[in-house]
């Protein structure tokens, strides 16, 4: 089809001028590739015009209704919590239990001293957590530095190793090329001097 001037579904379809249709039947009866194209589009429309029409349902969403309803605990939820007043009301019923509780339970005043001491040994134990805790991030970061440091210097060794061998291999063949020039030469000295 990419031969054709013309779209050949257009030909198929009758939907070209007369001289566009003379233009494709020269060029279909020159191009066995664009005539089998023609040939599977007249079958395919052929084959689809054989179809029978089907009446398309009027409600097709029926089907995924059931598929989409919400689980029984899911509407009990959405009944009692959907609706914002509701939720407002939940949340200030909650807080006022919340401070009328806290209003009348109070726990007994603990002697001064034994908060400070109990601070103190609080504070301390923390600081001692956080000393280990980044002793310990310190430890692993620089064992990983190591270890990509390690990688580094065993690839920048392997790829001296490689450069090493290339210029050694280079440095061959020049020195053999000099040898050869040197001989080339002395053989034309050789020539000259009989």
């Amino acid at each position: 089809m990419s031969c054709s001037p013309f779209d050949l579904r257009d030909y198929i379809l009758g939907e070209l001028a007369a001289d566009e249709r003379r233009q494709v039947d020269r060029h279909l009866r020159a191009c066995h590739g664009c005539h089998d194209d023609v040939e599977r589009l007249r079958t395919t429309h052929a084959t689809l015009l054989a179809l029978r029409d089907e009446e398309i349902p009027q409600r097709i969403g029926f089907v995924s209704d059931k598929v989409f309803e919400p689980s029984g605990w899911r509407r009990v939820w959405q009944a009692f919590w959907g609706s914002s007043a509701r939720l407002g009301f939940a949340s200030a019923a909650m807080l006022s239990i919340a401070l009328v509780a806290f209003t009348f339970y109070r726990p007994a005043a603990a002697p001064a001293t034994s908060d400070v001491t109990t601070a103190a040994r609080v504070e301390a134990a923390v600081a001692e957590r956080v000393a280990a805790a980044v002793d310990e991030a310190v430890a692993k970061t620089e064992a990983r530095q190591a270890r990509k440091t390690a990688d580094l210097m065993a690839a920048a060794e392997q790829q001296r190793q490689a450069d090493m061998q290339n210029v050694a291999e280079r440095f061959s063949v020049l020195e053999k090329r000099y040898n050869v020039e040197r001989l080339l030469m002395a053989r034309n000295d050789f020539r000259g001097e009989k």
